[in-house]
């Protein structure tokens, strides 16, 4: 499955991508706020992520940013389901290109995929030191649930407090707009 948006390309994670993965994703700043990626992130990892089976009802998707020399991967996004059984949104963008919408864009893309497959509420979650990824899902139409809750961070390797929200896929408070966005990262590369 791929998807084109305005600006960015997402597609599945093929097994020579193992390489341009481990170098857009080492980095501490992001992998901070992703729950799955350890720190640090090693090659071995990025060449399980992308060696493993896609579940076709929870895709990722490599976000890349095409350009005159190819497309260029900056980031991640996807859905995955949760232990409780709820569907969950992630994204992580490359530190070099915060701040310029691709995580809104990417993450938009990805729930028009999870619309498509059927899935009707998605949640998704923050770090409470990352408010950035908090403003992005309020741009997407996600509201906050109320709730905080702890989350292992891998790449912290500790428990850090949560922050999470949900959205329906069914009605107007999708997040439809032409919002811009900010970018922060979530879930994805592990």
């Amino acid at each position: 499955m791929f998807i084109r948006s305005e600006r960015l390309f997402l597609r599945p994670a093929w097994a020579e991508d193992w390489a341009e993965l481990h170098a857009a994703i080492d980095d501490a700043a992001v992998v901070r706020n992703l729950a799955r990626a350890p720190w640090p992130y090693r090659a071995e990892d990025a060449q399980w992520f992308v060696g493993r089976l896609q579940d076709p009802r929870h895709p990722d998707f490599l976000v890349t940013l095409p350009g005159a020399e190819g497309a260029r991967l900056i980031g991640c996004a996807g859905i995955a389901p949760t232990e409780g059984g709820a569907v969950e949104l992630g994204y992580w963008i490359t530190r070099s290109h915060w701040g310029r919408g691709y995580a809104t864009e990417a993450a938009r893309a990805v729930l028009s995929v999870a619309r498509a497959l059927g899935h009707d509420r998605i949640e998704a979650g923050h770090f409470l030191d990352n408010p950035a990824s908090g403003r992005v899902l309020r741009k997407l139409g996600f509201t906050p649930t109320g709730e905080h809750r702890p989350r292992r961070s891998a790449g912290r390797g500790t428990v850090v407090t949560s922050v999470m929200y949900e959205t329906r896929l069914s009605g107007a408070e999708n997040g439809d707009d032409d919002g811009g966005g900010d970018s922060e990262p979530m879930r994805c590369a592990a």
